[in-house]
């Protein structure tokens, strides 16, 4: 059954919201990125959540020190990284992150076999040289297709929302999927009434027994 997570969570209510709808994850960027949010402030929502709901911090080529502290103070559950970060800084983290790959062509590709073993999962969104990732457009998912070649738990992201969520889960049949964009008002504001349609067609899609994780 497909996961999902909602990224780019910066207010309580949002958060509480996502998880009354079903949200198996949150994430919460502390990068540069209009979704920015400080740990202070994750933590505070961290701290209001329900029980067994995955929290997840999304980091961009900072310092394993920072990370390591960050998450121990936001009480958060798993890394994400959107950076560079070489297979060896990944495994190098005492909690295996997520690996975020940026996907243009196949070439795009090549580089995740170097991780096999040292990541927990790939998360494939879609390039744009000046972002490392919420560029809030999908990829080819055919792309998507071949990284299964190299056998890792994979999160597609990218450009997905109501509208296109259920083709996208019945064509790559993912392990999750991350969303952001898709369902905001505004940059970090996310839209109940998007998250529910969301939600819904998931949950239509699940039903429909056409995800196998």
């Amino acid at each position: 059954m497909v996961r999902i997570k909602i990224c780019g969570i910066t207010h309580m209510d949002d958060a509480l919201m996502a998880v009354h709808l079903g949200a198996d994850a949150l994430g919460f960027i502390f990068a540069s990125s209009p979704r920015r949010i400080t740990p202070e402030c994750a933590r505070l929502i961290v701290n209001g959540l329900p029980p067994f709901v995955q929290t997840v911090g999304v980091f961009v080529n900072e310092s394993r020190a920072i990370i390591r502290d960050t998450m121990a103070f936001c009480g958060l559950d798993m890394i994400q990284l959107h950076g560079d970060e070489s297979p060896e800084f990944c495994k190098g983290l005492g909690s295996v992150p997520i690996k975020s790959f940026r996907i243009k062509d196949a070439e795009s590709l090549t580089p995740m076999g170097r991780y096999q073993g040292k990541v927990r999962a790939v998360l494939l969104d879609t390039f744009q040289s000046n972002k490392p990732g919420g560029t809030g457009k999908a990829f080819d998912w055919g792309l998507a297709l071949k990284a299964k070649a190299f056998d890792m738990p994979l999160i597609l992201s990218g450009g997905l929302g109501p509208s296109n969520i259920e083709r996208a889960v019945a064509v790559v049949t993912p392990y999750a999927v991350d969303v952001n964009s898709g369902i905001e008002t505004a940059p970090g504001k996310k839209s109940a009434v998007l998250m529910e349609e969301l939600m819904n067609k998931l949950k239509s899609v699940r039903k429909g027994g056409v995800v196998h994780g």
